[in-house]
């Protein structure tokens, strides 16, 4: 019998102003990170990008909704990208620049809601892990240098993807068990914004060394994990940094007792 695959969401970047030069004047592009898309692929999934549903939008919502996705789908991945507003979180921007983008919040959370009613799993990657947490209750730091004085360096614009830290895997804890009792790792860091309350139910499983949380996962019926780096950059080949097969293997088990359950008996 074929390996069942899973078909997982992919919410959406939002460019709402498209550089002139790229030729779409006035128009919102929506879009993906190939990384991302191409590290769930790897272990059999299939990635379908899920459209923002906009009563303004030429497909109203009484065309399509978001039930709609979730039944067709197995599981959800939140990506990364622009900061999470903090009008989200009940706070003002301290600076125009980190105001983020509550049109994709809202359709972020609401997608992440209807997952939880399903019963299905649902994975955040940086952003999205942030999103994780502000949608149940949490906060964040707006800025991390301004807010966190003292705290290691979490983002390098010219590095990007190639600025690392240590994380401390927090003992007792399901990311402990999926590497083997690992008390550390070396994660990459593109992330000016970060955790600061921890949102209801959810439940810290590790930290970077200036004790930033790094990883979190809900403690209610379904899946639901996050983490603050982006383990689709990581190269497995590579051992100095953290494998994110594991953590990607774990979310798709939940996602194909769905396909199971879809099945023709």
């Amino acid at each position: 019998m074929p390996a069942l695959r899973p078909k997982i969401g992919l919410s959406p970047r939002i460019l709402h102003h498209v550089p002139a030069e790229l030729g779409f004047k006035g128009k919102t592009l929506q879009y993906m990170e190939q990384s991302l898309a191409h590290w769930a692929m790897s272990r059999g999934a299939m990635i379908l990008m899920l459209p923002t549903i906009e009563t303004e939008s030429v497909i109203r919502r009484s065309d399509v909704a978001i039930g709609d996705y979730v039944e067709e789908l197995d599981g959800l991945i939140l990506q990364g990208g622009a900061d999470v507003c903090p009008l989200s979180y009940g706070e003002e921007p301290l600076r125009p620049e980190w105001r983020g983008d509550p049109v994709r919040d809202r359709f972020e959370i609401e997608l992440l809601f209807a997952f939880l009613r399903s019963g299905k799993p649902v994975l955040g990657v940086c952003r999205g892990m942030q999103l994780l947490n502000v949608a149940f209750g949490g906060s964040l730091y707006q800025d991390i240098p301004t807010q966190r004085p003292g705290a290691v360096s979490h983002h390098h614009q010219e590095n990007y993807d190639n600025h690392f830290h240590r994380i401390r895997i927090l003992p007792n804890t399901g990311l402990a068990e999926l590497y083997d009792g690992a008390k550390g790792a070396t994660v990459n860091s593109i992330h000016h914004q970060a955790v600061k309350d921890l949102g209801r139910e959810m439940r810290v499983e590790a930290v970077s060394d200036d004790g930033l949380i790094e990883a979190i996962r809900w403690d209610g019926e379904s899946y639901v994990f996050g983490v603050q780096w982006h383990p689709e950059f990581h190269d497995p080949r590579n051992k100095d940094l953290l494998d994110g097969t594991p953590m990607l293997d774990e979310f798709l088990a939940h996602a194909r007792a769905f396909v199971k359950q879809s099945e023709p008996v």
